[in-house]
């Protein structure tokens, strides 16, 4: 925006013009040949004779469109023949992606201050054609993902890094007293105390230096949205944030997660788990800060079971970095009933991620949620444990990714 594109000299310019009328485009004396304006602050200088100048307020959208077609066609040409790239002059002010892996091929950036004039409408194309890329399709490059009970947000290290370097933006969050949020356990007694670090962030999500400066010119902020990815317990922390947040988030991903309907609690998911796996609740060791009388006050894991229960098909190393990183998981929040409604939890496309091999959350556990509370689509890992950003993190990040990419307004309702 507001950037222009230098011409080359008058005789140059000349050469490639008479090159473009010998691909069989001509131009007849009613219609000049495209114009490329100095970036410069004195009165812009035309590549044809004056006898053919013509009065810009006369030029349609369809005549400007065709201006920046062709001097993206110059400007692409005489890279590709002369390789003459870093020869341009500072005034130059669009930046080429198409080289923009090399340093010192890029265009240095403008330092003209003078109005904008029609003609500055040229690199705007150019800017378009050298991107490809739809604006629209940007609010779902953005994940932020959310840790199960007990776990952090450093589990999900392996998934980040694929993320990042597939060219997403990746925010992992500690829910309150886990991972590197230092806070007692014991003395989180609500949903909404565990699920704050969350909500905080899509709170003052879109509050960035960017935005404030659409704002401030009296511009159309673009709309900032995310996909929330929960896992285990997760899954009730997500929901409890889409009732909140519909309009900031564009999908939801339940993997291994608790995917729950109004009125339930994450307790009662656990009811229905302890029936059908007997490891799982010897597992579970429940603490009471408040005295044996009191009801418990968090869930602690039995180290020796760690591996068995939840990374029976994920790597040593790994199961050495859970060993000494994993916390205890709040008690109360899991007894808190979701308040979820139609319009906005029920507004936002979820999505189901199962683990074949899960001994945590069992596979028919998972398919019970499912079959209860469908969501758009079912996807499934197999020889995954309950912990597949650590077990099978290239498949958990090609089902990320292909979820991304599908339509926001794409209703499939099916299972694979």
């Amino acid at each position: 925006m507001g950037n222009s594109l230098a011409c080359f000299s008058e005789k140059n310019q000349a050469t490639k013009v008479r090159k473009h009328n010998k691909n069989g485009r001509s131009f007849n004396g009613n219609v000049p040949p495209p114009c490329i304006s100095r970036s410069t602050s004195r009165k812009s200088d035309r590549i044809y004779p004056n006898s053919l100048r013509f009065d810009q307020g006369k030029c349609d959208d369809d005549f400007i469109r065709e201006q920046a077609r062709v001097a993206a066609a110059l400007l692409l040409q005489h890279h590709q023949q002369n390789g003459t790239l870093s020869q341009f002059e500072r005034s130059v002010s669009l930046r080429d992606n198409l080289t923009s892996s090399r340093k010192q091929n890029r265009i240095p950036r403008s330092s003209s201050c003078r109005a904008r004039s029609l003609s500055d409408s040229i690199p705007q194309h150019l800017e378009l054609l050298h991107q490809g890329t739809n604006v629209e399709n940007l609010k779902n490059k953005h994940f932020v993902l959310v840790h199960g009970g007990g776990f952090g947000a450093w589990c999900w290290y392996k998934t980040t890094t694929l993320l990042k370097e597939a060219g997403y933006q990746v925010d992992a969050i500690d829910l309150t007293g886990s991972g590197a949020h230092f806070f007692d356990s014991n003395n989180i007694t609500t949903l909404s105390q565990y699920v704050k670090p969350l909500t905080d962030f899509l709170e003052n999500l879109g509050d960035d230096k960017k935005l404030r400066i659409y704002r401030k010119q009296s511009l159309c902020p673009p709309r900032v949205r995310v996909i929330l990815v929960g896992h285990d317990i997760g899954g009730a922390c997500i929901s409890y944030a889409m009732e909140l947040y519909p309009s900031k988030v564009s999908a939801a991903i339940f993997v291994a997660a608790a995917m729950l309907k109004n009125g339930q609690n994450i307790l009662d998911m656990f009811s229905v788990q302890l029936g059908l796996n007997n490891l799982c609740q010897r597992a579970q060791v429940f603490r009471y800060a408040n005295g044996k009388n009191e009801p418990p006050t968090a869930i602690d894991y039995d180290k020796s079971l760690l591996k068995e229960v939840l990374f029976n098909q994920t790597p040593t190393k790994d199961v050495e970095l859970a060993s000494v990183s994993m916390r205890q998981v709040p008690f109360g929040p899991l007894t808190e009933k979701l308040s979820l409604s139609a319009t906005n939890y029920g507004s936002i496309p979820r999505f189901y991620v199962k683990t074949q091999d899960d001994f945590a959350i069992p596979a028919s556990l998972q398919e019970v949620m499912i079959d209860s509370n469908q969501p758009e689509q079912v996807f499934q890992i197999k020889g995954s444990d309950h912990s597949p950003f650590l077990s099978k993190p290239q498949s958990l990040h090609k089902i990320l990714v292909e979820i991304s990419n599908i339509p926001p307004k794409m209703n499939l309702k099916t299972t694979i």
